[in-house]
């Protein structure tokens, strides 16, 4: 693609980016940027993983979001009695019909897995094919998904009974880890009038913008977007520090068991470009490549049982290391 026709490109959907916010901004207050993120997310085609506590509107940012984007949206809610056939669907036998396949709440576009963390480890085994390999198997058959296909995980921090620590395969399948906080006053005063304790969902009259070919179009122009090597080989650098963080002086490297996986460096390559794709430009700088960084690496580096002990959060490691590894 030219460059010249990339450029137009983009500024056709920043309108489009432009207007969805606006949609967004109809039900939901504050949290930019955890949209941002989000889109960013939907933009290079991984999963997201947000955690935060009750109340905060994680829920509905992605049912809003999955509205306003055209695509088909199913909620599971996780709990500990939950088996891997409540999500992928089972095989059955009617006497008129024999067997068939029941399809489970899987097979959607945008997949709301609420309270992830509260399901055992074979249903996390069951989602992890679908977030991998875009498909399911039932009984003795594989089922593609359908495309796009995004699962928008919740958590919640604050309780441990009753939950289930994420496999570390499967907390690597999530492209992004969103720290979702609490609201601005100010923000938080216009939720008292404007939340759908009082008032419908429906009656926010979201439009729908986008649809799948849509999204298909703008994931195929993130990829157009330039970015040089010098900025690869800062990208790999970053990672490389989280595994090896002697050799760049990281003081807080003590505190670190494992670093991140090449998918960790593959996530920032493209995450990168839909940041400079979200801000309409055509060209990939160290500021796209930092400012991605944290939602990338805070859940992929493993602290060891000193740093888990002493409470060190890994977003305080990811600042070191971008402040040590020298911008090309």
């Amino acid at each position: 693609m030219a460059k010249n026709e990339l450029a137009l490109k983009i500024k056709k959907h920043s309108e489009t980016i432009s207007a969805i916010k606006a949609e967004m901004a109809k039900i939901v207050v504050g949290q930019d940027e955890v949209i941002d993120t989000i889109l960013k997310g939907v933009l290079s085609n991984g999963h997201i993983l947000l955690e935060g506590v009750p109340g905060i509107a994680k829920t509905l940012i992605v049912r809003s979001l999955s509205k306003i984007m055209g695509c088909e949206f199913k909620r599971i809610q996780f709990t500990p009695d939950l088996l891997p056939t409540d999500i992928v669907g089972i095989s059955t036998y009617e006497e008129s019909r024999g067997f068939y396949v029941l399809k489970g709440p899987i097979f959607a576009n945008f997949i709301l897995a609420d309270e992830i963390n509260r399901a055992p480890p074979k249903v996390q085994s069951a989602l992890l094919e679908g977030m991998q390999e875009k498909q399911v198997t039932i009984g003795k058959e594989t089922f593609s998904l359908p495309f796009p296909f995004f699962v928008l995980a919740t958590q919640n921090p604050l309780e441990q009974l009753g939950t289930f620590p994420l496999p570390e395969a499967q907390v690597d399948r999530f492209l992004f880890k969103i720290i979702v906080t609490y609201p601005k006053l100010d923000e938080e005063q216009q939720v008292l009038k404007k939340n759908i304790s009082l008032q419908k969902f429906e009656s926010f009259d979201l439009k729908s913008l986008l649809n799948d070919e849509a999204i298909i179009e703008m994931q195929e122009d993130v990829k157009q977007v330039y970015l040089d090597p010098k900025i690869e080989r800062y990208i790999v650098r970053i990672v490389d520090a989280t595994r090896q963080p002697a050799k760049y002086k990281i003081s807080l490297g003590r505190f670190v068991d494992w670093g991140a996986s090449p998918r960790a460096s593959t996530s920032m390559y493209i995450a990168s470009k839909a940041d400079a794709f979200l801000n309409g430009k055509d060209f990939v700088t160290p500021y796209n490549v930092k400012s991605v960084a944290h939602n990338i690496l805070r859940h992929r580096i493993i602290l060891n049982y000193e740093g888990q002990a002493e409470r060190i959060n890994t977003d305080d490691i990811i600042k070191e290391i971008l402040s040590k590894i020298p911008v090309p």
